[in-house]
């Protein structure tokens, strides 16, 4: 599955373990990534200081659902089951 252009979630709902440039203690979950820009794009997509996590992250329909509040509510989801 290709990510759906004007989605996000993956750089919303999840936490981020791991320091990474505007966010020196990880990102906590449900909380914007402060390099998704205003049109939800990665702004350090395809660079080095992207988190492994990010970069190893794939797309799917049983994770994304349908739409963005979908992908939103299973990466929620997601998040609380496996913390």
């Amino acid at each position: 599955m290709e990510c759906r252009v004007g989605c996000g979630a993956c750089c919303i709902a999840p936490s981020i373990s791991t320091s990474f440039a505007g966010h020196p203690d990880g990102k906590p979950a449900g909380v914007r990534c402060t390099h998704l820009s205003p049109d939800l794009r990665c702004g350090i997509f395809g660079q080095p200081e992207r988190p492994a996590v990010c970069s190893a992250f794939k797309a799917d329909s049983a994770i994304c659902g349908d739409n963005a509040e979908q992908a939103i509510a299973l990466l929620g989801w997601l998040e609380q089951a496996t913390a």
